[in-house]
């Protein structure tokens, strides 16, 4: 049962990322008239993905220590779980601030967007890789 947690865990993290950054964001942009607000909205959606990203991690880290012994794919997640977190504090809370104070500033908003967008595809890439690990039939190795 706590595999089958995993992989739900895992399936809502990739799931949630992709309609966030390759539907949500995408349709924003092209039906509001100023990008400015787009990007607002935009950036509400990305601290709210960066949270339940935070909140999938910790519960994933819990279902990992109560399975301790039982699954070794999901064991081997461990890194990506902890890369994801790290990639979402990141983004929420150094690259956003910098994208907002570029933006009032005059400041290099194409740097820091830059930099947002890859810590977005990177935790994407992530989450498949924990999906693809924890749904990949793994043969029983011998002790």
């Amino acid at each position: 049962m706590l595999s089958r947690l995993h992989i739900l865990l895992a399936a809502l993290w990739w799931g949630g990322t992709t309609a966030l950054a390759f539907v949500a964001v995408p349709v924003l942009f092209m039906h509001f008239d100023s990008p400015a607000v787009a990007g607002a909205a935009a950036a509400k959606l990305f601290a709210a993905q960066s949270l339940l990203t935070l909140v999938l991690a910790a519960v994933a880290t819990l279902v990992l220590i109560l399975a301790s012994g039982q699954d070794q794919a999901g064991k081997s997640t461990r890194v990506f779980w902890v890369g994801g977190a790290l990639l979402a504090i990141c983004n929420q809370w150094w690259v956003a601030p910098l994208i907002v104070s570029a933006r009032s500033t005059g400041g290099n908003l194409a740097l820091w967007h830059g930099l947002g967008s890859s810590l977005i595809v990177s935790q994407w890439l992530l989450a498949l890789a924990t999906l693809w690990l924890l749904t990949t039939p793994h043969k029983l190795e011998p002790n």
